[in-house]
């Protein structure tokens, strides 16, 4: 698999997009959706490389849609009406994706419990999707409805009270894109194990999103409380998602909304985060690779990490691009022009025009497609920053637009570099939801292992171990495990962090701070079954 160079894409959920499967081979009929004469989709998902103890079955559908039914005749009218071709591929997982929510099945008797969807999980690797469903569905030791809770999918209200078998349609789409990820690594698990795998690395991937900053008062994007994303639905601006604030097309009608908030948005700081500090620390040691940073604030080089171990996927502020004549200049040449609410103009361009004997004329409030007028209308004073000069270009920051192509070097440090040496990949701070930098995790080879550092987890990607809370505390606490001495005045000198498994999850771990003076809880020891083994008691 080689990832497409492409343009920067909407969230999808996930980098890996399976398409959706029947389970007509494994005795199952569901309802499903019908294209007219279009041809049947067809799926076969290969083989994954894992452990010596662990098998994965090929699964080979004949037949992906079939049987109409009336519970998803809107649906189904939907999917006819589309006409491109991703949005027919996609429209069953943005589904899914809608109905994945692990969270929501604890203490939930009608929803598989975490060890319970661990079974399953690994009965389906072991055995194929044909002998898993006559093992558990067909064998009524199970109910599609609450099967499909163990691959994280939520019941959708439209079927409730519905026949039993109204649920295969969505237990063949939670089987198949189950199958499509990589499988975990049954080895690593533990916060040591992490510790371990650092300690030995020698080339060390680290993608990183915004997550990594929030420390610095840099909101993240998609948070539901303070996210940048939350920010600007508030605002009274002429779009009608919040994201089109970073649409090329828009950008270019109209460069007034994004400059609106571009001064909210500017990086206004030298400080750097410990995290930062971290991967900066990894750089010191000789064991980092390649920092894919998703972020925009050009953080990184503050901390120092050298330009030639950064792949800035999204462009940065760093520098600023004239969007008529191609001239460039350092992104300090524009942030005055940001900070005051001015759309910045290009200097070689009204050097030129004013050169040629081009007359000024009068700057007005321009009107989007909207029709509404830009808050930075101008007065009636004759003050020469009131004026335009015809067709002068305007200054972009070189941030990655939605619609733009992420720079080369991303494409080819990944493909021709990179893939071929790491031997770690570290995620931080990011959820991963916007694709091509979401493919980059599902694309390199599936026996490297694999650490998620954030907040909370995500389902669809399986990495080996997950290191859940503030970004700055886990990576503290996994260089004093080290013995490594992360200095930083972000760092409490005297402070102490505690590790608590997450429930039903042995690779899972909550991190969180402590005063000394309380009483540390110890972590329960939990069965960890890693393949024929059998049942091991962890130790941490």
């Amino acid at each position: 698999m080689q990832p497409v160079k492409r343009r920067r894409g909407r969230p999808k959920g996930s980098g890996v997009k399976p398409k959706v499967p029947g389970l007509k081979d494994a005795g199952l009929k569901g309802p499903g959706l019908k294209r007219g004469p279009k041809p049947k989709v067809q799926i076969k998902v290969e083989e994954i490389p894992v452990d010596d103890d662990q098998q994965v079955a090929h699964l080979s559908m004949r037949e992906a849609i079939e049987n109409q039914h009336p519970h998803l005749s809107e649906l189904e009218h939907r999917v006819n009406d589309l006409e491109e071709t991703w949005e027919t591929e996609s429209i069953f997982e943005d589904i899914i994706d809608d109905l994945a929510d692990e969270s929501c099945f604890k203490n939930d008797p009608n929803a598989c419990n975490p060890n319970e969807a661990v079974k399953y999980r690994q009965l389906l690797r072991s055995v194929g999707p044909e002998e898993f469903c006559r093992r558990t569905i067909l064998s009524g030791d199970i109910t599609a409805k609450k099967m499909i809770t163990a691959f994280g999918v939520r019941p959708p209200p439209f079927l409730e009270g519905a026949d039993d078998d109204q649920y295969y349609g969505l237990l063949t789409l939670a089987l198949s894109r189950e199958l499509s990820k990589r499988a975990k690594l049954m080895k690593y698990n533990t916060v040591n194990d992490a510790v371990s795998l650092i300690q030995n690395a020698k080339n060390i991937i680290v993608l990183t999103g915004a997550g990594i900053s929030t420390s610095l008062g840099i909101p993240d994007f998609r948070s539901a409380q303070n996210g940048l994303y939350t920010q600007l639905a508030n605002l009274d601006l002429p779009i009608n998602d919040p994201q089109e604030v970073f649409n090329i097309d828009i950008f270019r009608e109209d460069p007034t909304i994004f400059y609106t908030v571009a001064k909210d948005i500017l990086p206004n700081t030298k400080k750097f985060s410990p995290t930062h500090a971290f991967i900066a620390m990894l750089q010191q040691k000789g064991k980092l690779l390649t920092n894919y940073s998703q972020n925009i604030d050009n953080i990184e080089a503050n901390a120092g990490i050298s330009p030639d171990k950064l792949i800035q996927c999204h462009g940065s502020f760093a520098t600023a691009t004239c969007q008529k004549c191609g001239h460039k200049v350092i992104g300090d040449a524009i942030f005055s022009d940001i900070k005051e609410g001015r759309i910045p103009r290009c200097d070689k361009c009204i050097s030129t025009l004013r050169a040629a004997g081009t007359s000024k004329r009068k700057r007005g409030g321009k009107r989007s497609s909207s029709g509404k007028r830009s808050r930075y209308n101008s007065d009636d004073t004759d003050d020469d920053d009131n004026f335009d000069i015809p067709q002068a270009g305007v200054m972009k920051p070189d941030i990655t637009f939605f619609g733009e192509a992420l720079p080369d070097t991303f494409h080819d440090r990944l493909v021709k570099h990179d893939k071929d040496l790491v031997d770690l990949v570290i995620v931080i701070g990011t959820s991963l939801k916007v694709a091509p930098v979401s493919e980059v995790v599902p694309y390199l080879p599936p026996h490297i292992p694999q650490i998620y550092i954030s907040r909370t987890p995500v389902s669809h990607i399986n990495f080996d171990i997950d290191l859940l809370g503030d970004c700055d505390v886990v990576v503290a606490e996994l260089c004093r495990r080290a013995g490594w001495d992360l200095k930083h005045e972000m760092i409490p000198p005297d402070q102490k962090v505690q590790t608590i498994p997450q429930e039903g999850y042995w690779h899972r771990h909550n991190f969180t701070t402590y005063d000394g003076s309380q009483k540390k809880e110890p972590a329960p020891a939990l069965p960890i079954k890693i393949g024929e083994s059998g049942l091991l008691t962890r130790v941490d």
